[in-house]
């Protein structure tokens, strides 16, 4: 849908990472990997995307991390630039939340990624007899979390498992699923299992709950 409306599929994965994450930084082999892309095909994007100010370019990373286990710089001793396979400097992209379309960018990418969670959901239904089913982890931005689907009844756990990696193709990032039969759900919660209530009382969105009917 949306590649039909910016002409560009790989286009529409950076804009959406980095609408999604208009704090973080990337280099171009980072978002490659991120966004499973071929090279040549993300720095295209990213010199149209810089030209129309959507995104801004800098040699130094703005939100340098020390990635856990890595050892911090000694006291006083600045901390050296990344370099590319090339040997030159990394160029660091990150979203430009003062582009004058940004809000309005960042909600068209959200209405878009709701209609593909509401036709997931409607696929999920024509599969089996579905019980109770809840949006959690990266649907609801539970960093964490034990699982980002959670499916109680019975359903087909292959073509669930298919359907589930067409999904993830189109909203670029990996789906974690827990399929649970309904008796495994009621001993699970009758001795208060805390896999099960990681799930409950934490945040999510239920979607179908037909056990108050």
């Amino acid at each position: 849908m949306l590649e039909h409306l910016f002409g560009s599929g790989a286009r529409v994965k950076l804009l959406r990472l980095f609408l999604n994450h208009p704090q973080s930084s990337y280099y171009v082999r980072e978002l490659t990997r991120l966004a499973k892309l071929q090279i040549n095909a993300v720095r295209r994007e990213l010199e149209n995307l810089e030209e129309w100010g959507i995104i801004v370019g800098s040699q130094k990373n703005p939100n340098p991390v020390i990635s856990e286990g890595a050892k911090a710089p000694a006291k006083g001793r600045p901390v050296k630039a990344a370099k590319g396979s090339g040997g030159q400097e990394k160029k660091y992209y990150q979203a430009n939340v003062n582009y004058v379309l940004f809000p309005e960018l960042k909600a068209l990418m959200l209405k878009a990624q709701l209609l593909l969670e509401h036709d997931l959901i409607k696929k999920i239904g024509s599969l089996g007899a579905v019980k109770y089913l809840a949006l959690t982890g990266i649907f609801v931005g539970f960093i964490g979390a034990p699982t980002d689907l959670f499916i109680v009844g019975s359903v087909n756990k292959d073509k669930l498992t298919k359907l589930i990696r067409r999904f993830e193709r189109e909203l670029n990032y990996e789906i974690n699923f827990t399929l649970m039969p309904l008796s495994e759900y009621q001993y699970r919660k009758d001795i208060t299992d805390r896999f099960l209530y990681s799930i409950l009382e934490n945040k999510k969105i239920v979607v179908v709950d037909n056990f108050k009917t």
